[in-house]
């Protein structure tokens, strides 16, 4: 990418200062119903795949959203982006509700909150030119730049590293990493102020997801544009956001800056994360040993969640009032400013290693106890 390239700066974006909410959540619920029994239609029950979620995105910030599988992270994003109805909650993007808002409504915004998908396979309509899914976005919303579409395609192309001769290829004749960048110049053909990025490299070989996460943050950083960034990568979540919200099950359980929650987690779930992240350290032997967390079983069931704190059933920490009351999201005592953790018993601010590695797994303890003697 040439480092003299000017890039414009997003329409309106001298009305916002950075740090002022763009984005805000409130209660944010999806459940998909489930059908069955006789008759077949009938409602049996719904899977709570969002429920009730709270989140704040500020002007020109990156928000990372992490959590493993399954835990509601991309149906977040397509709620926020309004790809899906919500079941309920607010969402309010610069100080309106745009929850309900329909077609029309929601045109004047559209342009400005734009969404990078996870699959750079099939997000590319393979009947149209790189050209023609550039310039979509602009002729959907009868947008003519100066000096014509075409131009402005090009221009996109050599802000994401591709040549701009590519205007008339297919997205067959592409790889992975450049198709993915293509929906990137997609995603900024508009000027957005926000762009919901989907695990934006996480269908991507590993040498490849460094140039797609660098641009992303160069893009960033440049236009000043804010970014939601899913992902369940932790490493690339920590290189690109500024704030990190954890998600598991439908709720987000810890939110905070990127140093205290890598390096100060309270919550267990946060901890256990964190300890499944492999980390090698030739360099420095007297750096404290990581700790080790190792859960038994899989996540709930989305569909009939635990009482209470949904992490329960794989906490080593759980107790009554754990099944009782759900914990708030609240700032607890050591906590700085801003961080939030939703646990009765939250954990101590290190992930430094334990005295004994925690194994809930009774399998795996005792095949570790065996293999020991």
């Amino acid at each position: 990418m040439k480092e003299d390239l000017v890039l414009p700066a997003p329409r309106g974006a001298t009305t916002d200062s950075a740090g002022d909410p763009l984005l805000v959540v409130e209660g944010l619920t999806k459940h998909f119903p489930v059908k069955g029994g006789f008759p077949i239609r009938r409602t049996v029950g719904a899977v709570q795949a969002v429920d009730g979620i709270d989140l704040t995105v500020n002007v020109g910030e990156s928000f990372g959203l992490v959590g493993e599988s399954g835990c509601g992270k991309s149906t977040t994003g397509r709620l926020i982006t309004r790809l899906m109805e919500p079941t309920a909650g607010t969402i309010s993007y610069r100080g309106k509700d745009i929850t309900h808002a329909s077609r029309r409504e929601l045109a004047p915004i559209r342009s400005e909150i734009q969404m990078i998908f996870q699959d750079p396979y099939s997000s590319l309509n393979p009947r149209q030119t790189v050209g023609k899914i550039i310039s979509g976005p602009m002729e959907i919303n009868e947008i003519e730049p100066e000096g014509g579409r075409e131009k402005r395609v090009r221009e996109l192309l050599e802000i994401v590293g591709l040549n701009p001769e590519h205007y008339n290829r297919f997205p067959h004749e592409f790889s992975g990493g450049q198709r993915q960048r293509i929906g990137v110049a997609r995603a900024l053909a508009l000027e957005p102020k926000l762009i919901v990025a989907d695990e934006p490299v996480s269908a991507l070989d590993v040498s490849i997801q460094a140039q797609v996460v660098n641009l992303l943050k160069q893009v960033q950083q440049e236009l000043g544009i804010a970014f939601l960034f899913i992902a369940h990568d932790l490493a690339v979540v920590r290189h690109f956001s500024h704030r990190v919200a954890v998600m598991y099950l439908g709720k987000i359980i810890e939110v905070g800056d990127r140093d205290s929650i890598y390096t100060r987690p309270r919550h267990p779930y946060t901890h256990a994360l964190l300890s499944a992240v492999p980390e090698v350290n030739l360099s420095d032997e007297s750096a404290p040993d990581r700790e080790r967390i190792r859960l038994a079983g899989d996540v709930p069931s989305p569909i009939s969640p635990p009482s209470g704190c949904r992490f329960r059933t794989r906490c080593w920490k759980a107790q009554d009032k754990c099944a009782a009351e759900e914990p708030p999201l609240v700032q607890i005592s050591g906590n700085r400013d801003g961080h939030l953790t939703a646990c009765h018993f939250p954990e101590d601010p290190t992930i430094e290693g334990r005295d004994e590695d925690i194994v809930l797994d009774p399998a795996l303890a005792a095949l570790e106890e065996e293999l020991g003697d």
